[in-house]
């Protein structure tokens, strides 16, 4: 696995423009995700469009464009999208012991935790670990474990802690809908954390200062939406997107999406014999928002077709690795 710091943050900017020559369009009877107007076409601008696997497995300098995001960001993310967590730290007689607790954060992503009086067995050992898993549409569980010091607000600089308390309250009650005791109030300082893709992964440290600089997914509260709307209605685009932007040596037997971020979507390929795909489709560019992101899907999936159909010649390098997935669970 590349670490994140290797590489520099860049994203594809390709035009979607669609220039009239036949006079056929792309047949639909999608609601949710409706293709451009009917237009004749020519050789489209959609330039180069640059595939890779969800985890690269070539060395960081070969890797030229990042099309997907950092692991601070993924890790942000899970965060901002979670409410429960498990908290380990060591008890008084020296074990370890791992609860389930809820937590919001904080705008810089720290963890507020709302602990009764029964938690009073952790030691004065403050060093503690705090366990966050996402599930994405019941086929990945991208998670992050961040590891720091477990306080009471009151227990760090005054003068900071006065400014955010009522923060503190504000961020529960926005979160829980409920008031929350200032006196079971605490935070876990962010040391380090470690975020992995999925079970059975291989996990990547990211450092105190790179969490708290980076900036959760700006889809992330319409992605799940997204992702369901798209393998519920347009499974036919899905299928196409593999045979059209993935060099296969088969016939797909299932395709869905996973997740959708600012700079692309994955997808997990199922094989007639049985074996689990995952890939990473970038988006011609960035997007900023739902709007942006179903745009794009729609320019994309009418290239797709026009490929297919031979109305318009395959002007893009197909992705030619792939991510074998050997956890299957739920």
């Amino acid at each position: 696995m590349i670490h994140h710091s290797q590489m520099l943050p860049q994203t594809q900017s390709l035009p979607t423009h669609f220039w009239p020559s036949l006079p056929l369009s792309k047949p639909t009877t999608i609601v949710h995700f409706s293709p451009p107007k009917s237009t004749p076409f020519r050789k489209s601008l959609f330039q180069t469009l640059k595939c890779s696997v969800s985890v690269a497995a070539e060395p960081a300098h070969l890797e030229m464009v990042r099309n997907k995001p950092f692991p601070a960001e993924v890790s942000r993310t899970i965060m901002e999208l979670s409410s429960v967590a498990s908290l380990s730290a060591l008890t008084k007689d020296g074990w370890p012991l791992g609860v389930g607790v809820r937590f919001a954060v904080d705008p810089q992503g720290i963890p507020i935790l709302c602990l009764n009086v029964s938690h009073s067995y952790f030691s004065i050992d403050r060093r503690s670990s705090l366990h966050v898993q996402l599930k994405q549409c019941g086929l990945r569980t991208p998670q992050c474990t961040i590891e720091g010091s477990l306080d009471k607000p009151e227990d760090r600089m005054a003068l900071k802690i006065l400014r955010r308390y009522k923060k503190l309250h504000s961020i529960w009650e926005k979160k829980f809908g409920e008031e929350v005791d200032e006196n079971l109030l605490h935070v876990v300082s962010v040391e380090r954390v470690l975020q992995m893709e999925d079970f059975q992964e291989v996990g990547t440290w990211v450092t105190s200062s790179e969490y708290k600089a980076a900036n959760p997914d700006p889809l992330r509260d319409s992605a799940e939406k997204f992702v369901d709307e798209i393998n519920s209605n347009n499974m036919e685009d899905v299928q196409r997107f593999c045979n059209i932007y993935v060099d296969l040596d088969f016939q797909p037997s299932e395709a869905k999406l996973i997740w959708v971020d600012r700079l692309g979507f994955d997808m997990r390929i199922y094989s007639p014999q049985k074996d689990v795909f995952e890939v990473r489709i970038p988006f011609p560019r960035e997007v900023a928002d739902e709007k942006g992101a179903k745009s794009s899907f729609n320019s994309m999936s009418q290239l797709a077709w026009e490929v297919e159909k031979n109305y318009n010649a395959p002007d893009f390098k197909k992705v030619k690795q792939l991510k074998k997935i050997t956890y299957k669970g739920q």
